[in-house]
């Protein structure tokens, strides 16, 4: 039988043994494919290509075996997960056709997630722009509850932050739906009506719909759908849960939605923080306590400076409101300075002037 094989080039490592094996992808990084023997000193196959499974997830791997009896076979794939089981004595063929096999699983594995990051991160700049756009004030928001809750995410040992950076990024996304003139009015702690606050109330129900069926997100989407529960379950939802099986992230939104609801009514941070511990049923206790002591430090490694409006730069945070030469708020103090803001900043201030310079806070070198 003619074979013949496309010519790729490869670098081959070779291991004495587990320890060593596992000491070369330490030292490497992440390799394609790992062939491990069965029968081996100290550490058998099962348990390296386990050992290899939680050091490297992406590498594809296989074993190559005298002893494929049933239970080798089955352990093999239950704690090593493994792509094939091949057994000795093994034709040259077979064993190049598999390698080949195993190097084209590992592109697609890899081709897939760079697929899924790219096409996650840009239906995310995508919402996000369509929110600048439609509703700058819930943009704002956005913003700032992001810087926010990754801190206290932090404060309190959140594993996975990325979710609760972006549960809180994208928490505001149903205001889409949401008139400005609402969102501006219940900012500034105005009387809503009843039938205007059931159209504010709906936005998280509406940020779940938008963002449900993007790959990776369902977990956010629920984040943003609980984001008003009580923690105590005092205002009844429909679905009742309560306490810890509220999401964390949605545990760090209930909060954040009433700290900045409270500081855009007037009051400072210490009176906001003071008037969530008046009801702090209603919260997370450590959210609260992250969130308290946060706020008594909250720009520690900053340095306060004074830029003009070509001199802003992403990263940087408004210390105070930016206003344009009639005295109307464009952007409130607290926000996270974006390339999106400072696009839509100067094409403004070429319709209306924006009054400089601009206090802002800038990280410590």
């Amino acid at each position: 039988m003619n074979i013949s094989y496309c010519l790729i080039w490869v670098n081959i490592f070779t291991a004495n043994s587990g320890a060593e094996a596992l000491e070369l992808i330490k030292n490497n990084g992440n390799f394609a494919v790992v062939v491990s023997d069965y029968k081996m000193p100290q550490m058998n196959g099962n348990q390296l290509l386990s050992a290899i499974r939680q050091q490297s997830p992406d590498t594809v791997r296989m074993m190559l075996t005298g002893f494929a009896d049933v239970e080798t076979a089955i352990n093999a794939v239950n704690e090593g997960n493994i792509f094939r089981l091949l057994t000795k004595p093994c034709p040259n063929d077979k064993l190049i056709n598999s390698l080949y096999a195993a190097l084209e699983q590992y592109r697609l594995i890899i081709a897939e997630r760079e697929l899924l990051d790219k096409t996650l991160k840009g239906s995310i700049k995508v919402l996000m722009d369509i929110l600048a756009v439609v509703n700058p004030t819930a943009f704002s928001q956005s913003n700032q509850f992001r810087n926010l809750a990754k801190k206290i995410a932090e404060k309190i040992q959140i594993k996975n932050l990325w979710k609760v950076e972006l549960s809180a990024l994208l928490s505001q996304i149903g205001c889409v739906a949401v008139p400005s003139e609402i969102i501006e009015k219940r900012n500034e702690g105005k009387e809503l009506t009843n039938e205007e606050l059931g159209i504010y109330y709906s936005h998280p129900k509406m940020g779940m719909n938008l963002i449900r069926n993007i790959p990776r997100l369902e977990e956010i989407a629920d984040a943003i759908k609980f984001q008003f529960y009580r923690y105590d379950g005092s205002d009844e939802p429909e679905d009742y849960i309560v306490g810890e099986k509220i999401p964390e992230s949605s545990r760090i939104l209930r909060a954040l939605n009433d700290y900045f609801f409270y500081t855009g009514c007037g009051m400072t941070s210490e009176e906001a923080v003071k008037k969530l511990f008046d009801n702090s049923n209603y919260y997370d206790p450590d959210v609260l306590a992250a969130l308290n002591i946060e706020i008594t430090g909250m720009y520690d490694g900053f340095i306060l400076e004074t830029v003009n409006l070509n001199e802003l730069k992403p990263g940087m945070i408004l210390a105070e409101d930016i206003k344009n030469d009639e005295g109307s708020v464009l952007l409130t103090k607290r926000n996270e300075i974006t390339d999106v803001l400072i696009y839509k900043l100067n094409q403004y201030n070429r319709i209306r002037k924006i009054i400089e310079p601009i206090k802002v806070l800038i990280l410590k070198k």
